[in-house]
């Protein structure tokens, strides 16, 4: 509901700019950032029932994330990713809270990287579940941290992790019966999340 206003006051500030003749392509981008604010203030607002899952392909969510994280970043932040985007792997999604967190951990590691370093997001499908792997050459996380990382309100002053991964849990583990760790980390040389998902058709 807070976000409502701010929001309002940004499309209105779109029908500014369309008036004052500014070029249609920036407009457009700005259109798909307030959208995408659009989407995920409603999954927000409805944060404390369980939000609805649909079949979906895993493999377009994480795509069209990372084409909206690339054209957000700066180039000298590379994006790998090891899936074929052309295969279907289809399980229950809230495709909204899912590439929120795609999104979230892929910020951060952008953060801890300083801008400047790769992102590699890695999917395997074995049985019923998908193993989604993303890795940053980033700072790391000390091993004492691996678990408290994801509490409310944790944060380093390194890693302004804040409320995110806490809210990345309970949207893994709680709404899609999922996990989410750390799968490595060392200090200096950077840190894999590992998230697990199930009930693959």
């Amino acid at each position: 509901h807070q976000l409502g206003t701010p929001i309002s006051s940004l499309m209105a500030w779109i029908e500014i700019l369309k008036l004052q003749n500014v070029e249609q392509s920036l407009i457009e981008e700005f259109e798909k950032d307030i959208e995408r604010l659009e989407r995920i203030t409603e999954r927000f607002s409805k944060i404390g029932s369980k939000p609805e899952l649909h079949p979906a392909n895993v493999i377009d969510a994480l795509s069209s994330t990372v084409k909206y994280l690339k054209s957000r970043s700066s180039d000298k932040v590379v994006f790998n990713t090891r899936f074929n985007e052309n295969e279907h792997i289809e399980i229950p999604l809230n495709i909204a809270l899912f590439s929120w967190v795609i999104e979230n951990i892929c910020k951060n590691a952008i953060d801890a990287m300083s801008n400047h370093g790769s992102i590699t997001i890695d999917v395997k499908a074995k049985e019923e579940q998908v193993f989604i792997d993303i890795t940053d050459t980033g700072k790391g996380v000390p091993k004492s941290q691996f678990t408290t990382i994801f509490q409310p309100g944790f944060s380093t002053k390194k890693r302004g992790w804040g409320l995110g991964l806490s809210l990345a849990k309970r949207i893994i583990e709680n709404y899609h019966n999922g996990k989410i760790f750390i799968k490595w980390s060392e200090i200096g040389k950077g840190t894999t999340f590992r998230i697990i998902l199930g009930n693959r058709k």
